[in-house]
């Protein structure tokens, strides 16, 4: 059975270093499950994508068909990855609309690197006091190493120096959280019954 890594990124614009940062982690990270004899499906979500569709489902709370699939791709991988641009010292609008539709208990115990572009390195904490608190109240494994990228830490669009260091560590860390652990099922049917029929029946008489 085959490893799903789903990538998120909320970058706003195109082309976007936040979508850049996405598609060097989740490289590392095939590279590093396929290492360890993962056969790997990887699944991009551009956020930018879904942004009309975030807010209907937040106003009526029904999702589009696109939006839903996005969210049962994150719900039911066996690994996230999850990048946003900072804005105002935390992670923008639509990464964080995005997350609060995601069922508080449907990421328990499922491995998350978390990551982050900005126009300073003084924006790398907001991983620390935003990023890490938002995936710890969805019960997630967030992996030890977060990355974050500065416009200097890219050389002619790609990772380099310290920044690939930490993408490599990152990564390696992510590809260990998901091949000690069994395959994902997918994600939870929303309509299935968590109480059997003879225990309904029972209340229904008590």
């Amino acid at each position: 059975m085959s490893r799903t890594l789903a990538v998120v990124s909320a970058g706003l614009s195109q082309p976007s270093s936040t979508r850049l940062l996405a598609d060097q982690l989740a490289a590392a990270t095939r590279d590093g499950l396929v290492t360890r004899g993962e056969v790997v499906e990887v699944h991009p979500i551009e956020l930018r994508e879904h942004a009309h569709d975030v807010v209907n489902h937040l106003l009526t709370g029904f999702p589009s068909e696109s939006l839903r699939a996005a969210l049962d791709t994150v719900t039911g991988a066996d690994g996230i990855i999850a990048v946003t641009p900072i804005f105002n010292a935390s992670y923008n609008g639509l990464f964080k609309s995005f997350f609060d539709l995601v069922d508080a208990e449907a990421l328990g115990d499922r491995p998350v690197l978390v990551a982050a572009t900005g126009g300073t390195a003084r924006h790398s904490l907001a991983l620390e006091h935003a990023l890490r608190p938002l995936f710890a109240y969805l019960h997630a494994v967030v992996v030890p190493t977060a990355v974050f990228a500065a416009p200097e830490d890219w050389s002619g669009g790609t990772a380099d120096g310290a920044l690939r260091r930490r993408i490599d560590r990152a990564a390696g860390e992510l590809a260990e959280q998901i091949h000690r652990r069994p395959a994902s099922t997918g994600p939870a049917d929303p309509f299935a019954l968590t109480t059997s029929f003879e225990d309904l029946l029972r209340g229904a008489d008590g």
